[in-house]
């Protein structure tokens, strides 16, 4: 429906003949439920190019949008608001346009337009997925589908860190004190039992360290010079080097936690189009380093090691090489977004899901990529988000106190299963059918909890207020759905064909909601923020109920407006469903 783009036209149009002034351009708003109307255009701006009183310059435009916009049966002004009154039948043909349109909002990619990558998730193969990565892969997944939505082609990546100390560490408490247990032997997930040692190296390199420091040594000593420290150190060594018997068992320990991830990834409901690897990445970047020295962009210093100067754009100066030519963080970084463009030609711009501590990090990337001349770079993103935080504070993954993302989503369904059982409400439910209820409820409300807040704000998540069927949750909204599921089963009449009535303000207001349904969609691409689409939902969702409570469906007399409002209700479940999938979430037909 673009009855905004004919008044913008005939505002800018009115303007001219009125006051013989040019405006760029207008602001509107939804007219206040208090006020009559339907759209409001907001004076005051217009201020700027002419000065007056409010209210008569809408009075003007108010009579001037009446005589020459058809659709337009009506206004009235407020102060500096001009009310606009729409035709219903503008709203009966937006509706009849999209009611079969299965993919109402989504936009097709054009052929020639450039992808976008979008990186989530990449984390350490030295201990389970937890909470954190939760809203990682919740945000990167839905982000993507947003975009895609929105109308670009999208590539789901992630890069795994499978190598480092971190990852000895793991290998060599497995060695020590593992006495050659398996997933298969002990039934545990491979992440875990990998886990399990990362932790277990922590308890005893802290017996070690405080054994020395009872010897004499100071703590910075003691972390140093502690066996373990010293082992984990040659191993990484022996590993850079490729050692059979070091890399065998990486090889081996590591595929054991690829299997834990993918079960993880399943449950949880997200996937990757490509995975890379800092095995295989960690040491890219370094010929552009070169390159770079060549062209200024870097320097060198005495000691051999090289720099970026940024100082003259606010940051400071980077390290891109070591004076003994080994590679940083990012070094890898560059040399990695660089190979992707190689890997997939038609992207045009990448997005990194990572938490907010790497702000600078990403700030200093972005900024030596534009430099070495990328024209790539302008269209890079980081999507910053902010800490989960739980009622019992913060974790620790080598003190073994995380949140573990599976067993979170394991007490998600338990809670669901606790809350579903005191509404009692699942009669003639078979037990697998109420297992898989209680899982769609859970994670549903787990995922909305966690998407619909900015992702720049930390949150404090409380599994017990998630799981509820009252208020803002992904509950409410899946029971909002499966209420008009049961309308639908319940209409023993034909609805198919397209009807004609004079709308009641229930039905104008919920197809104004639907309206806006597009725009979203654009707006949380535009954002990188699923926040966007679940706070629009809920807005949707209140309104139907308000249209819901208000007006007759079923039990309306009049036939066409028995069609048109199962019709109506049909339509915004759809909607509340396509939206809900762009974050990650299913709806269940019952509840």
């Amino acid at each position: 429906m673009n009855i905004q783009n004919t008044i913008e036209t005939k505002v800018k149009e009115g303007f001219l003949k009125l006051y013989n002034i040019e405006i760029p351009s207008v602001e509107f708003q939804a007219t206040r439920k208090e006020f009559d109307g339907d759209i409001t255009v907001v004076v005051f701006p217009l201020l700027r190019y002419k000065k007056g009183n409010p209210a008569a310059i809408g009075e003007d435009l108010g009579n001037f949008l009446k005589e020459n916009v058809s659709e337009i049966t009506n206004y009235n002004v407020v102060k500096g608001f001009l009310n606009l009154v729409i035709d219903d039948a503008v709203y009966s043909t937006f509706f009849n346009s999209i009611y079969a349109d299965n993919y109402f909002g989504f936009v097709t990619p054009k052929a020639y337009d450039k992808a976008m990558m979008v990186e989530y998730s990449s984390p350490n193969t030295n201990k389970p997925l937890h909470l954190g990565h939760v809203r990682n892969n919740l945000l990167g997944y839905s982000v993507a589908e947003i975009i895609k939505a929105a109308g670009k082609k999208v590539y789901k990546t992630q890069i795994i860190n499978d190598r480092g100390i971190h990852i000895c560490k793991s290998m060599l408490a497995w060695q020590k004190f593992g006495h050659g247990e398996t997933p298969t032997s002990t039934g545990l997930k491979g992440d875990k039992l990998v886990g399990n040692y990362y932790v277990k190296f922590d308890q005893e390199y802290k017996k070690e360290i405080s054994a020395l420091i009872a010897e004499g040594q100071t703590e910075e000593e003691a972390k140093k010079e502690a066996p373990l420290f010293v082992e984990a150190q040659q191993m990484l060594l022996k590993w850079e080097a490729g050692d059979k018997e070091v890399v065998a068992l990486w090889k081996e320990m590591n595929a054991w936690v690829y299997a834990g991830f993918d079960v993880t990834y399943k449950n949880m409901g997200v996937n990757f189009d490509n995975l890379y690897y800092e095995s295989n990445t960690y040491l890219l970047g370094k010929d552009v380093v070169a390159q770079g020295l060549e062209k200024g962009v870097f320097y060198k210093k005495e000691d051999g090691s090289v720099w970026c100067d940024l100082t003259e754009d606010g940051l400071d100066e980077k390290i891109v090489l070591r004076s003994d030519g080994t590679a940083v963080y990012m070094t890898q970084d560059i040399g990695t977004a660089i190979q992707r463009v190689k890997d997939y030609a038609d992207v045009g711009g990448m997005v990194y899901t990572v938490g907010n501590e790497q702000d600078y990090h990403f700030q200093v990337l972005f900024l030596i990529l534009k430099k070495l001349g990328f024209d790539w770079s302008q269209q890079l993103h980081h999507l910053s988000y902010g800490m989960v935080d739980l009622p019992s504070g913060k974790m620790k993954s080598r003190e073994g106190t995380v949140v573990d993302a599976d067993e979170l989503m394991d007490e998600m369904t338990t809670t669901a299963k606790e809350i579903s059982e005191e509404l009692g409400k699942l009669d003639g439910y078979s037990e697998e059918e109420k297992n898989e209820l209680y899982k769609t409820i859970g994670l549903g409300a787990l995922k909305y909890f966690i998407l619909k807040v900015d992702p720049k704000k930390r949150i404090l998540f409380d599994p017990k207020s998630s799981v509820d069927f009252q208020g803002n949750t992904g509950p409410f909204i899946q029971y909002t759905y499966a209420r008009i599921q049961s309308i639908i089963r319940k209409a023993d009449f034909d609805y198919s064909k397209s009807v004609t009535i004079a709308l009641h303000e229930k039905e104008k207001e919920l197809l104004k909601q639907l309206e806006l349904y597009p725009e979203t969609i654009q707006q949380a691409a535009a954002n990188y923020s699923p926040a966007v689409i679940a706070n629009y939902t809920y807005d949707l969702v209140k309104e139907f109920n308000s249209f819901y409570q208000n007006v007759s469906i079923l039990g309306e007399a009049d036939l066409d407006k028995k069609i048109f409002r199962v019709q109506l209700a049909k339509k915004v479940a759809d909607t509340i469903k396509t939206a809900f999938l762009l974050l990650g979430i299913t709806v269940p037909e019952r509840m």
